[in-house]
């Protein structure tokens, strides 16, 4: 016939590890026919970021921000709509000094300012060029 049934707990994890009981503190009841834990076959895990791979300030990027600013006068949300954070756009301000970016974002905040103290006024077109008669 096959191998006896045990009764109990206690005998069941006699036949299991016959040297140590339930009664052992430092006794881990383990699947010893499992097979060991190996490392996840698959792709590496991703680099972190480095420098190279970071997101920048593309004049695209920019351009965004400018419009959305020009909109919402807020820098937060006008760098989320650019995929940026608010931090990163105050550095690139700094960064950028008194170049054309610096300057359309502050005429795209004091045009957002003036919009706001005067809703009613007529939106201000830049004047195109006047065709020439001849």
């Amino acid at each position: 016939m096959g191998a006896p049934r045990p009764q109990n707990v206690q005998q069941s994890l006699s036949l299991i590890c016959p040297t140590r009981g339930v009664s052992d503190p430092n006794y881990r009841m383990t699947d010893s026919s499992a097979p060991p834990a190996r490392a996840a076959s698959g792709p590496p895990a991703p680099a972190p970021p480095s420098p190279s791979r970071r997101a920048h300030w593309t004049p695209a990027k920019q351009r965004i921000f400018l419009a959305a600013l020009l909109e919402c006068g807020c820098v937060a949300e006008a760098a989320r709509a650019a995929g940026m954070s608010p931090s990163s756009a105050h550095r690139l301000r700094a960064r950028l000094g008194g170049a054309p970016f610096v300057r359309a974002w502050d005429q795209a905040l004091a045009v957002h300012a003036r919009r706001l103290a005067d809703p009613f006024a007529p939106a201000r077109i830049a004047p195109a060029a006047s065709p020439s008669r001849s």
